[in-house]
């Protein structure tokens, strides 16, 4: 499955969009040499970019007419990360112009390592995040 909309970090990591429905988000990201860190564990920013685009994606759902910012995110480092990981996401509520999210991820053995709670703001096409208009699309998560 392709992502709505290019965004060339996301693609650098190599984040694998599984499904998105209404209100859920599923993607994948096999961990490659430099996504570790010192310990050969996935590192920490790693995970919360993957926690991030999944929760993202649950947060666009079903908005094909506006992108997304993050306006904040908490995130819990469970267990170190390593092998295939999967992350699930999932809205818990959704307003006209922003939504509540989280998500967590899952190593190859289905354990929780990392959980993450964001708040994400709908943008529209033209749109700077900060309000107001500006000369280049968007370019959201």
């Amino acid at each position: 499955m392709e992502f709505p909309v290019r965004v060339p970090f996301v693609e650098h990591l190599g984040c694998e969009l599984l499904s998105v429905d209404a209100a859920h988000s599923a993607l994948r990201l096999q961990p490659r040499a430099e996504h570790l860190n010192s310990h050969g564990m996935v590192h920490g920013g790693v995970l919360m970019t993957l926690l991030d685009v999944t929760m993202a994606m649950a947060a666009r759902a079903g908005r094909a007419d506006v992108g997304v910012v993050t306006i904040e995110m908490k995130t819990t480092f469970m267990l170190p990360a390593s092998g295939p990981l999967s992350a699930r996401g999932a809205v818990k509520v959704k307003t006209s112009n922003m939504a509540f999210v989280e998500a967590t991820v899952f190593d190859a053995r289905d354990r929780m390592c990392s959980h993450a709670t964001g708040t994400f703001k709908f943008v529209h096409q033209g749109q700077h995040p900060g309000g107001g208009k500006s000369g280049a699309p968007v370019v959201t998560d």
